[in-house]
């Protein structure tokens, strides 16, 4: 067993990081691959997200996930909103009975800094200026940026979103002594939507989530 970290929101959510030790046998006990999933590392990541599914909630049906044309996974009754994320050798899943989530998780790396442009708003470039000479610490606050936008982009999960003009940090970055930080943002794709990202650096990731 490789349970890397374990959050209960509240007593309908909760959300949890697998460190992928196992070999895929060890997930198709518990797991159907439905999907045609031909890359061996990529099918591993697969299955991990889908067993951590019925690690935060037993009775959770995986039998019954459908895959939307936007590539969201979801129960068509909506008896659980879910979310799944994958980075190198961790897989994590948020999971609840009666809001809307998404999860993301990044290996922190210096890669980050080559498509930043592509996805930092003025706000964000502001939010990260006085780490300029802070390589690491920058880096890390990068991905948070990225990793939080990617949490928005699998909770509207429909597609279609500029991350750049569509998600934009407005508001104080908020950090609060359990290591957790709060990140305002506003979600423009479907007017001006408010929303709480909840961000943690561990080492070598971050993790980010929303519940709405």
């Amino acid at each position: 067993m490789a349970l890397f970290y374990q959050h209960n929101i509240n007593q309908r959510t909760r959300l949890a990081i697998w460190r992928i030790e196992e070999p895929e046998s060890f997930f198709l006990q518990q797991v159907p691959l439905k999907r045609d999933v031909t890359h061996p590392y990529k099918r591993l990541q697969h299955l991990a997200g889908r067993f951590l599914l019925r690690e935060l909630f037993a009775d959770f049906p995986l039998a019954e996930i459908e895959v939307a044309d936007t590539k969201k996974p979801f129960l068509p009754n909506e008896k659980y909103h879910f979310s799944i994320s994958h980075s190198g050798n961790f897989a994590a899943a948020i999971v609840s009975s009666e809001s809307r989530v998404g999860i993301d998780i990044e290996l922190v790396t210096p890669r980050i800094e080559r498509i930043a442009h592509k996805f930092l708003c003025a706000e964000e470039k502001a939010f990260l200026a006085p780490w300029e000479l802070f390589d690491k610490i920058r880096t890390e606050l990068t991905t948070m940026i990225w990793s939080s936008k990617e949490a928005i982009f699998k909770w509207y999960g429909e597609g279609q979103v500029d991350f750049k003009n569509h998600m934009q940090l407005a508001g104080t970055v908020r950090y609060a002594s359990n290591e957790w930080m709060t990140l305002p943002y506003c979600f423009l794709k479907t007017g001006d939507q408010s929303l709480q990202l909840q961000a943690r650096l561990f080492d070598p990731l971050v993790l980010s989530y929303v519940v709405t």
